[in-house]
């Protein structure tokens, strides 16, 4: 039998106020485990979005990319794939907030615009210790060590993000490339029907449900998940 096609490069982008840490956890192991090329993208606080698509551009030039991005790396591994055809194998887009360039509903932009506003007002460690109180041990953690190394430039990132047009149904429905959605379902802030509504829009989309507790347990569940269903699905419509 011939080699099924493969990416030359696994290009995996964190979530806002998020780094490259979690993006190598969530996406690495599933990459390793069948020895594919990996990078985990550490974005650039003061100009998130450009250092992503950087990265992706430089990637490209090895050959073509799966883009595997979670929340807001998501969003941008998606339009980058629209904009550049020829060279992405596929796309993973963990926890998909919103669909479309008015934002105003969207749980996600409002929580950056807000966190943003209270690191401005009260510094770093008031809004880390209030966030430590109200998420999720290994949420905590995560977000301690980025918003810590991002620091000061941390409201500026969370400000971009909150201002970022998502996908519209139009640039969604352009995505040609196989492409592994993935949702939390008791996620409040990426909702299960936004990743429904990307999943209906996209030609070749699979929508893959976890919990909050498989993430927080594992987050190499998301490159595990998303590697099978995209592989063998991109085989099939090559």
């Amino acid at each position: 039998m011939p080699d099924l096609p493969r990416p030359a490069l696994v290009v995996a982008l964190p979530g806002t106020g998020s780094d490259a840490d979690f993006a190598r956890r969530a996406f690495g192991p599933a990459c390793a485990a069948v020895d594919l090329p990996f990078l985990a993208v550490e974005p650039d606080p003061r100009a998130v979005v450009d250092s992503c698509h950087a990265a992706l551009d430089t990637a490209a030039r090895s050959g073509p990319v799966l883009a595997a991005g979670i929340s807001l790396g998501a969003a941008i591994a998606v339009e980058w794939a629209v904009a550049h055809p020829d060279s992405v194998f596929g796309v993973i887009a963990a926890l998909p907030a919103w669909t479309g360039a008015d934002t105003t509903g969207c749980p996600a932009a409002l929580s950056a615009a807000g966190t943003a506003a209270q690191l401005r007002a009260d510094g770093l460690d008031s809004v880390l210790a209030r966030m430590r109180a109200s998420s999720p041990r290994w949420l905590a953690d995560a977000l301690t060590q980025s918003w810590t190394a991002q620091w000061p430039h941390l409201p500026e990132a969370l400000e971009e993000a909150a201002a970022y047009p998502w996908p519209t149904a139009k640039t969604l429905a352009a995505l040609s490339v196989s492409t592994a959605i993935i949702s939390a379902i008791d996620d409040p802030v990426h909702p299960l029907p936004i990743a429904e509504q990307w999943t209906d829009h996209i030609p070749k989309a699979d929508l893959i449900r976890i919990t909050l507790d498989d993430l927080g347990t594992d987050p190499a569940i998301l490159g595990t998940q998303g590697l099978n269903h995209l592989l063998p699905r991109h085989a099939t419509h090559r």
